[in-house]
């Protein structure tokens, strides 16, 4: 078969060639400590986008690091037992959350589900920054000439889905041992890193997984589509390429390989492997570095695209919760 990336072999072992920070783990429990002192002030309110006979929808704020505040959609059943398993749903690149009606099959099914606007994206959630409203793209390199890492844009962004999976699981109706998390692209590393974060989660289905592995991403020549921002800041910023170390380095802070090894999660990741968007190693120089319980589906004629036949595998791996 016809390849844009590693044989198969190769890929199960791969590494990763995006630097990690020499203080990245003292970085994240900094970040950790932030979120415990951050009171999530959650808020439910009904929803009226949508009237369902059997759930209930309720569009769902909470304040994340910095005091944004983030919408989340938010479905229960409305016959439920004393505790229901619950999912947490992230979305692509500079998307959100789509519509309640999506929602109905996994409650219909017992379960809570909330799914996430991420920040300054497309959807209702705050990015306060520098000002109120949507900055859309952008985020990979927001954040990377400051002299604070803290101030990089996907930090807040992981620390939102941790505080999502916390106030989810804080609700009555949830049961905090039977959670799980989902996305693709995006989403599929929004995943990854909810779950290294917040390591109650026990199902974690990531699908074609972003923000994994810059660099090789970069000596891919595959900078650009949802990568186009790393091409863009070094033409305008670093057109000799004299900080590319520095920069690459800074970058490792939100690197999801470098944040694997702290999941405690069951994952099923999904793969197509001719993706010129996520490439294969990028997404296994995370995975390879998961030492909890796992499997990948490889999908050996499909790139960034609808996979057949996942959503309803991945609905069955979350019914296992």
């Amino acid at each position: 078969m016809p390849l844009i990336d590693k044989p198969v072999p190769e890929l199960l072992k791969y590494q990763g060639l995006n630097p990690r920070p020499a203080d990245f783990d003292t970085y994240w429990d900094e970040a950790l400590r932030e979120l415990d002192a951050t009171d999530p002030q959650p808020e439910l309110v009904p929803s009226a986008a949508i009237t369902p006979r059997h759930s209930e929808a309720f569009d769902l704020w909470f304040t994340g690091v910095g005091g944004a505040r983030i919408y989340a959609k938010y479905v229960r059943p409305k016959v439920r037992p004393a505790q229901c398993p619950a999912v947490l749903q992230f979305h692509g690149y500079s998307g959100n959350g789509g519509d309640f009606v999506s929602r109905l099959a996994w409650s219909g099914e017992g379960f809570c589900v909330a799914a996430l606007d991420a920040r300054g994206q497309g959807g209702r959630s705050e990015d306060i920054g520098g000002v109120k409203g949507s900055t859309l793209r952008g985020h990979i390199v927001r954040g990377l000439e400051d002299p604070d890492p803290r101030k990089l844009a996907f930090r807040q962004i992981y620390l939102d889905t941790a505080q999502l999976a916390r106030v989810v699981m804080s609700f009555d109706e949830v049961d905090a041992n039977r959670v799980g998390a989902m996305g693709g692209s995006q989403g599929g590393g929004l995943t990854l890193a909810c779950v290294s974060l917040e390591p109650r989660i026990k199902r974690a289905a990531p699908i074609f997984p972003f923000l994994c592995d810059y660099r090789r991403v970069w000596e891919m020549d595959l900078a650009k589509d949802a990568y186009d921002e790393l091409r863009y800041f070094f033409r305008m910023f670093d057109p000799r390429h004299e900080r590319e170390d520095e920069f690459f380095t800074k970058l490792g802070y939100i690197d999801c390989q470098h944040l694997a090894p702290r999941i405690k999660a069951e994952v099923l990741m999904y793969t197509g492997l001719m993706d010129t968007i996520c490439p294969p190693s990028s997404q296994f120089a995370a995975y390879n570095k998961i030492t909890s319980k796992k499997e990948v589906v490889f999908y050996p004629d499909y790139g960034h695209e609808g996979l057949p036949g996942e959503a309803d595998r991945t609905f069955n791996f979350m019914l296992g919760l």
